[in-house]
């Protein structure tokens, strides 16, 4: 017997559209790979926008707490699964800051 989502079909049906609808007006970058998301593209195509729930609801995560939803390509999100993934990967994908925390000037200090 397949278990009813109550983010599809049961009582946060409602909150959920209204928080996707939220998130379609202003994100424009998968949470998951950081890469952009073509709203042209529709379902069944695998790089087509669709909610990801961070924590998934099979670990405790909220149904349609906005909190706990992001864009994702539809690929990424499948590929997820029910995985968590650490919130720093996370930001590193979505902030592109895989700069160098450190930097040796000392190669730099006869060029004044």
């Amino acid at each position: 017997m397949r278990k009813i989502r109550e983010d599809h079909n049961g009582k946060h049906q409602m909150a959920f559209r209204a928080n996707k609808k939220r998130i379609y007006a202003t994100q424009s970058i998968c949470g998951i790979c950081g890469k952009p998301v073509d709203f042209s593209l529709k379902f069944p195509n695998p790089m087509s926008a669709c909610i990801d729930h961070i924590i998934p609801i099979d670990r405790g995560g909220h149904p349609s707490d906005l909190s706990n939803l992001q864009l994702a390509h539809l690929t990424c999100n499948r590929a997820k699964a029910t995985k968590l993934l650490s919130k720093r990967v996370q930001a590193e994908a979505v902030t592109n800051r895989n700069l160098p925390q450190t930097r040796d000037w000392s190669k730099y200090q006869g060029a004044e």
